[in-house]
């Protein structure tokens, strides 16, 4: 072994042995245990934080104390770094799991001796397995918001059709009742906004659905080392690059969208897109902007055959490796994170909850749509939220214009995801 390997390994181990030392004297979060302040970084919106604390604390003997500073997405990386190299990072962090593989090096794995695996499995939903490591945890589950789709049901009564789409080829024949075009051949109402990344509020995390359903995983860990399965799995991005594309052109007898067209959520909001793909916590959003809107939430369709999944953003605690508290912030998360208050933020966020307890008697219809998606929910490892989209965009475009086929596209893409991915771990 080389120099540089020999400190590298010393230097993980020493790493490993910190943090098993660090939750050693974990007692299980005792009430008559008075904890440090803790500070919170995140991009987790603060005024839903800091109620949510409020809450949990009225509950206690003694009050958690918690700083929460938000972060805009665009500026975390950056500013957590920087405090880092000062001295003066949080003791934990809470951001998305498409955020978490820059900084994996800058946390402190909870140990399996402190949480075992099995007992994470058994009460987090399966999304929450992509904190899994060899070593141990990388978060604590907190929220998941997964992707279903809105749909416009005084379009779908206009055109004939009595309920939703359940599966992707149904729009190949719903599609068609459902899509107006004026006699120059212009769209004025469309059943369905894809083939486009411009216009389209939530393309990348669509574009990856389809992705995951058909059995491509985006991206992979071998080791440490993240690589993109894009190119390794040609066929099935071809083909979701195929399907996905076909509603952008022109010629094809399913096309119902383009760039020249507002955006989607703008559309469907005015009533000329009959589906709209959007997350959970747009319901109250939709209903603010558009009180009058008919609408009702369904479950994102799927593939007759493939796997039963969907996006879904979900939100976990991290201890960061130089917080001199990793075990009280251990003890504050889990207090955060115990069954009772988390169906309390439930209710309050109107999502349903990461744990596999998840209430399924409820009587509420969007709740048990949503609560459905989450169990079968799933992510892939990213680098850069941002620059993935790009990327996935850039891919459509080539291939939509007739520049590059299918084939190709589908190649540079993965050519370039594996950059910033070998990049993310630098």
């Amino acid at each position: 072994m080389s120099k540089f390997q020999i400190i590298t390994l010393a230097i993980f181990i020493l790493a490993i042995i910190g943090g098993v030392i660090a939750f050693a004297t974990f007692k299980g979060g005792s009430s008559g245990t008075t904890l440090p302040t803790i500070t919170i970084w995140g991009t987790f919106p603060a005024d839903v934080f800091n109620k949510y604390v409020a809450n949990v604390n009225a509950t206690l003997p003694q009050a958690l104390k918690v700083s929460y500073v938000e972060e805009s997405p665009d500026s975390f990386s950056q500013d957590f770094v920087a405090a880092l190299a000062r001295g003066t990072g949080p003791d934990g962090i809470l951001i998305p799991t498409d955020m978490i593989l820059p900084h994996e090096d800058k946390l402190t794995l909870i140990p399996y001796g402190a949480l075992s695996e099995r007992s994470f499995m058994d009460s987090f939903i399966q999304e929450g397995q992509i904190y899994l490591s060899q070593n141990g945890i990388l978060a604590i589950p907190f929220t998941v918001d997964p992707l279903v789709m809105y749909w416009n049901r005084d379009l779908f009564s206009a055109a004939g059709l009595t309920t939703y789409p359940k599966n992707w080829g149904d729009f190949t024949t719903l599609g068609q009742a459902l899509t107006q075009k004026d006699q120059n051949g212009t769209v004025r109402k469309s059943a369905v906004a894809m083939g486009q990344f411009s216009n389209i509020t939530n393309a990348r995390e669509l574009f990856g659905t389809l992705l995951l359903q058909s059995g491509n995983p985006v991206t992979t860990l071998s080791g440490s080392v993240p690589a993109t399965t894009l190119a390794t799995g040609q066929a099935i991005s071809q083909s979701v690059l195929q399907f996905f594309g076909q509603f952008a052109n022109p010629s094809s007898p399913v096309y119902s969208w383009n760039r020249a067209m507002p955006n989607d959520k703008t559309a469907f909001l005015s009533g000329t897109l009959a589906t709209y793909f959007g997350f959970a916590s747009e319901l109250g959003d939709i209903r603010n902007k558009n009180p009058n809107l008919n609408f009702d939430v369904a479950p994102l369709p799927q593939y007759k055959t493939g796997k039963t999944t969907e996006y879904a953003k979900m939100f976990g605690f991290s201890i960061v490796r130089t917080s001199a508290n990793a075990n009280a912030v251990y003890q504050i998360v889990s207090i955060l994170t115990s069954p009772t208050n988390l169906a309390g933020l439930s209710q309050t966020m109107y999502l349903p909850t990461v744990l596999n307890s998840l209430d399924q008697s409820s009587t509420d219809p969007y709740i048990t749509n949503f609560n459905k998606a989450a169990l079968t929910a799933s992510t892939w490892i990213d680098a850069d939220p941002v620059k993935s989209r790009q990327i996935f965009s850039a891919m459509v475009d080539a291939f939509s214009s007739g520049q590059k086929t299918a084939y190709q596209a589908v190649q540079d893409a993965a050519n370039q995801y594996d950059v910033i991915l070998r990049q993310a771990v630098q």
